[in-house]
Formats: structure tokens, C-alpha cells, sequence
């Protein structure tokens, strides 16, 4: 991995020497390129290291301070996460899926299974727990699905409705609301929504997914694209039989 930090202190090409060589002792960094022109140095690791292992170094070669550039901290986390495996990266998401599965397939059985009621209570706790964890952090999850939403980059705002929509609709499926507009809303919000997605994956932007707000890292995939267009099905197929 490879992240970029600013170095202040530095004024001299003795400096950037020092820092270099104090930095090239750490284990586990590969390269450093340290630029005085623009005080930063660009490092390349095998794993993430601190930024106060980082502070520690450069402070052995002078006066000198280590951060990283403004912007970079989601950029690096991305990064990171993207390097774990595919299990550990979406075991939250998973987690999630399992228990909604679970509870959804236990309230809908009634001495025989009812596939309709399921997708019901399927859709109702997907939409309740997903407004949950965006609305810890209701800011948060605006900044962050502003950043590829198709509405929400151009009416920041709507960031900050979303979550309330999807809990409107978890309730709505929970307590039976006209089902068919109920699910005729979920066509139109998950399929629109779904757009911004297949577009930052199509395009491999290593951004946050906000599906579960910003609560946990996960990058978007095509783990984002199944989850909007499996709702976008289940309303199709409750709207025909209905």
C-alpha cells in the first residue's frame, strides 16, 4: 500500500536525508520518496503502520513532524480495507443479511412456510436495520452518499432523507401500508439508487459504501449492487402477485 504524508520542518536536502533514512528503518516500509519542493514523502508498506510509529521515526532524524494529507484518511482506509479478504471485509454486512434472513424465515413460518409474508418481514427488517445504522451517524452517511448517489450529488440534502424514506418503507411492509404503492416506492427508490452504484463500480472508484452508514468501512462493490436490485426483485415479485 502506499499512502502520502505531509513532513513539516524540513528545510534543507539534509533534511529530507535524514528523514529518509530514519523512515527506511521501519520494518515494514518498502520505499520512501521524500520531496522537499513539497514537504511530503509518499511511503510504500507491507501493512499499515501508525501514524505516531510513523511521528517517532522522523523525530530521531530533527525537528520535524509527520501527518497525513488532508483528504487521504478515507482514501488509505479504503485502501486498507480493500487489502483484507473478502470475508473480513463484509463480515458486518453478512452478519446482518444472516440475522434478518433468520428472524424473517422464523416469524413466517406458521406450520408451513408462506413465501409472501417472508419477503415481507424480509424487507421490512432490511429497511428498519439499514436506516438504523445510517441515522448513528446521519452526517456521516450524507457526506458519504453524496459522493456517488446520482440524486444526492446534486441535492446534498436528500443525503439526509434517505434513511427516513427506507425506514418509512420498513414500517410500511411491517405493518401491511397498500402494499402495492409500498412496493411501487421500493421499485423507484432502490432502482434509482442502484444507478449511483453500478456507476462508481462500473468506474472502480475505491469509495465507502453508506449502506450501513458510517458506521463500518466497507468499499463499494458489487456486494452494493445485489443488496439495491434484491429489493428492487422482491417488490417486482410481490407486486405481480398481489
Amino acid at each position: 500500500m502506499t499512502h502520502t504524508y505531509q513532513i513539516s520542518g524540513m528545510t534543507c536536502n539534509s533534511c529530507v536525508a535524514k528523514v529518509k533514512s530514519e523512515l527506511l528503518k521501519l520494518g515494514d516500509i518498502l520505499s520512501a520518496d521524500v520531496q522537499l519542493k513539497e514537504p511530503q514523502a509518499t511511503i510504500t508498506m507491507n501493512k499499515h503502520i501508525a501514524d505516531n510509529v510513523l511521528q517517532n521515526a522522523v523525530q530521531k532524524a530533527g525537528n520535524y513532524t509527520i501527518s497525513l494529507q488532508q483528504g487521504q484518511h478515507m482514501h488509505n482506509e479504503m485502501e486498507d480495507t480493500m487489502e483484507k479478504g473478502w470475508l473480513q471485509t463484509y463480515k458486518p454486512l453478512l452478519l446482518v443479511f444472516a440475522y434478518i434472513l433468520g428472524i424473517s424465515l422464523i416469524t413466517s413460518y406458521r406450520g408451513e412456510f408462506n413465501s409472501m409474508q417472508w419477503m415481507a418481514h424480509f424487507m421490512s427488517a432490511f429497511f428498519i436495520v439499514f436506516s438504523f445504522f445510517k441515522l448513528l451517524n446521519l452526517k456521516g452517511f450524507a457526506d458519504s452518499y453524496s459522493s456517488y448517489d446520482v440524486l444526492a450529488k446534486n441535492v446534498y440534502a436528500y443525503g439526509y432523507v434517505y434513511p427516513f424514506i427506507e425506514l418509512a418503507l420498513g414500517i410500511a411492509y411491517l405493518t401491511g401500508f397498500n402494499m402495492q404503492i409500498t412496493n411501487i416506492a421500493t421499485i423507484i427508490v432502490m432502482g434509482f439508487s442502484s444507478i449511483g452504484v453500478i456507476q462508481a463500480v462500473s468506474n472502480k472508484r475505491r469509495i465507502q459504501c453508506a449502506c450501513l452508514g458510517a458506521v463500518f468501512n466497507l468499499p463499494m462493490s458489487t456486494v452494493t449492487i445485489i443488496e439495491d436490485l434484491l429489493m428492487v426483485a422482491m417488490a417486482g415479485v410481490m407486486l405481480t402477485i398481489i
